[in-house]
């Protein structure tokens, strides 16, 4: 990974989940990025997980820019104390401008919306869209049943060796900037090549 870093995108869940770790590593990624004058990109809302991240950065000097959909601002679930909130039209629009503004993709532990927005980052990234960094923080053992089923995938030859390895996996929120600095994955030429590419 050889482009500046300036913004990071952290998809989470909007619940705070049944483990204290979720939280705590939440808290902890937002320490690390400030600490390192990175802003924070992230959904908006003022709930869970991304309530934790925002308060944090903020709390600590930080930059947080929130992406939201109208409807989900006018549920007061939006986050009105940030450095910037976008309003959007859509989800998709949502996801589009997060992508657009951010150089680095981490995923914390949530639920359906968090997981698809981390398939969709790296379904684009096999695509060829982008090369940019897509790191989950596997607090809790949280992501291992989906990278399981990515190296199910590779074996029943679904997906490329190269292309499973768009998604890096830390133990910790500490290991984050490392893991994207030392992020150098091409994506294949196509969606599967052949056994071992």
């Amino acid at each position: 990974m050889t482009s500046a870093l300036t913004r990071i995108c952290v998809f989470c869940g909007s619940s705070r989940g049944k483990q204290p770790a979720y939280e705590a590593q939440a808290e902890y990624l937002a320490t690390e990025l400030v600490a390192s004058g990175l802003e924070v990109v992230y959904g908006g809302a003022d709930v869970g997980l991304m309530k934790a991240v925002a308060d944090t950065a903020l709390a600590r000097g930080g930059r947080v820019t929130g992406v939201i959909p109208r409807g989900l601002f006018s549920r007061e679930i939006a986050h009105e104390g940030l450095t910037n909130l976008i309003e959007v039209d859509s989800m998709h629009e949502r996801k589009q401008l997060m992508f657009e503004l951010a150089d680095a993709f981490v995923g914390l532990p949530g639920g359906l919306g968090t997981i698809e927005e981390v398939a969709e980052i790296t379904t684009w990234g096999q695509l060829g869209l982008h090369r940019k960094p897509i790191v989950l923080v596997d607090t809790e053992g949280f992501w291992r049943p989906l990278l399981a089923q990515l190296d199910r995938c590779v074996v029943d030859g679904f997906l490329s060796v190269r292309n499973r390895a768009l998604i890096v996996a830390v133990e910790s929120a500490g290991e984050v900037l490392p893991a994207i600095k030392a992020y150098d994955v091409e994506p294949s030429e196509k969606w599967l090549d052949s056994e071992t590419t």
